[in-house]
């Protein structure tokens, strides 16, 4: 147990294969010095998710060092690492760049992990070309993150297209009925392609995880 009533769950890579990433929104400023800290003692690695710049910047220049922090994907990697993989075997794929938040949330956790990915970035039903463009570029890819809000329909094209396992990552970017992401999370749910699976809205980092489960099952790690 650390201070601050922190406990962690340091079991969580023998059983799933994934060490437990910090879920950094609504933590003070004290608790995430103390976890920062805790991983520095005892030289190991640690991913958090959902950190703002806010939180980011209150921290003590000594913390901000130790911490690979990306802005758009509000996540941070404490400890070096490198890619176990110099081919990336996931692609994500975004509707637009409204998407990329979540989407590199993805792949930032794919990253830690040790898995590069590929990024296909702006490629909505709104223009389909520029998704058929890029389609040979997706399709030898083990698993594929699709990010989409407003109608969500990206995920059930490109389950309609591509052999590989298909995650749908709704996303909260839309216009009113949009609801948030209401809207593109019950598209995935309801797609017509075959075998698509779906996440919650925004969550990216869910999403990197159950990628992981499918490369494991495929003895890439």
């Amino acid at each position: 147990m650390l201070e601050h009533g922190i406990k962690l769950d340091l079991e969580r890579q023998a059983r799933l294969g994934f060490d437990e990433a910090v879920y950094a929104e609504g933590k003070s400023t004290q608790q995430l010095r103390a976890l920062i800290d805790d991983a520095s003692q005892a030289n190991a690695r640690r991913l958090f998710t959902r950190l703002s710049e806010a939180q980011f910047a209150t921290l003590s220049a000594e913390h901000r060092g130790l911490l690979d922090y990306d802005r758009v994907s509000r996540s941070a990697i404490l400890g070096g690492g490198k890619f176990a993989y110099e081919t990336p075997r996931a692609a994500i794929v975004c509707a637009g760049s409204s998407d990329l938040g979540a989407s590199r949330e993805a792949a930032r956790t794919l990253e830690y992990y040790g898995h590069p990915s590929s990024l296909i970035a702006d490629v909505g039903v709104a223009g389909l070309w520029r998704l058929l463009e890029r389609v040979d570029d997706i399709r030898d890819k083990d698993v594929v993150i699709v990010a989409a809000g407003m109608d969500g329909a990206l995920p059930s094209v490109v389950g309609g297209l591509v052999p590989g396992v298909v995650i749908a990552l709704p996303t909260s970017v839309g216009y009113g009925a949009a609801e948030g992401g209401r809207t593109a999370l019950a598209s995935a749910l309801s797609s017509c392609a075959p075998g698509v699976v779906v996440v919650n809205i925004d969550n990216g980092y869910g999403a990197a995880c159950a990628a992981l489960r499918v490369l494991r099952a495929r003895r890439d790690i």
